[in-house]
């Protein structure tokens, strides 16, 4: 009997509120797939307690745990050490620990990146993107980071766009400009190759789309959006119908865990059984 081991490998997620949020779900759905005796634990963290819940995992020797709303730049204090896009986009949504040091990384834009490769690389493409929040910046400096050639940010506060097209432009080789207010429906330029819906606009409402110019649409054109639920938002349906390739927002929140555990067990979950996880939760399918 004395081979046998009770102590789960801990990982797990601080943020608050945190009982809608379906990663624990996915990920122990995978761990137990591939026979890893590890936990994740979804924890509600104040914003008060962030510094001892990071003591706490530290104490309890986590492995890792994700940071999300409202603490991924607070988080950053509590840190040895930034990966480089992290550093660059000042929010972390990922912390691995090893040897008591904790190393925040950002998979957000990652995830994004992975699950955007599966039908296009970016390299040398034109980005079209829609919206300057956490997720944006986030999937824009990783595009520059991937070499993307240019990419065109629009947002109703044009401001906010500015600061992350100049962000790019001042950390990669990619050039990005903003497409001014976005007032009315946003055209998409001619020559884009990739169409990214990067704000909240159709989560939970699978007849909400972003204000967009849909005869902009290009056939051929990727047009991804970040919403997983419902996967098949109407801007990408709408999308599909003009001879579009849709990319769903469940690819972007599979990958950022696959990456996340990546990161802290060096093990490569199966992302087919966290997807199917996850279609189970959203009651989702293709249809529509």
């Amino acid at each position: 009997m004395s081979n046998q081991n009770f102590r789960s490998i801990l990982t797990g997620s601080f943020s608050t509120p945190c009982a809608d949020n379906p990663t624990v779900a996915m990920i122990e759905a995978a761990y137990h797939h591939a026979g890893i005796d590890a936990r994740y634990i979804n924890c509600d963290v104040k914003a008060a307690h962030l510094a001892d819940a990071v003591k706490g995992a530290l104490a309890m020797e986590w492995v890792g745990f994700n940071c999300s709303l409202p603490h991924k730049v607070a988080v950053i204090e509590y840190l040895d050490e930034l990966a480089q896009a992290a550093r660059i986009i000042g929010a972390v949504n990922c912390v691995s620990i090893r040897d008591g040091r904790l190393v925040g990384d950002n998979t957000d834009g990652k995830g994004f990146l992975a699950s955007l490769r599966d039908v296009i690389d970016p390299a040398g493409k034109r980005v079209f993107l829609l919206g300057a929040g956490g997720a944006a910046r986030a999937i824009a400096v990783e595009l520059g980071l991937a070499d993307a050639a240019h990419i065109t940010i629009v947002n109703r506060d044009p401001e906010k766009a500015g600061v992350i097209a100049a962000l790019v432009r001042d950390n990669t080789r990619c050039d990005a400009t903003t497409g001014g207010a976005w007032a009315g429906k946003a055209r998409i330029p001619e020559g884009t190759d990739i169409v990214i819906n990067a704000t909240s606009v159709g989560l939970g409402d699978a007849q909400a789309m972003p204000d967009v110019d849909l005869d902009t649409l290009v056939k051929g054109q990727v047009v991804a959006d970040v919403i997983p639920n419902p996967p098949m938002t109407r801007f990408l349906r709408e999308a599909r119908g003009r001879g579009c390739t849709p990319l769903d927002g469940l690819g972007m929140l599979v990958n950022q865990g696959v990456i996340g555990v990546e990161l802290w067990l060096g093990k490569t979950l199966d992302a087919g059984v966290m997807k199917q996880t996850l279609r189970d939760i959203f009651g989702a399918s293709d249809a529509g």
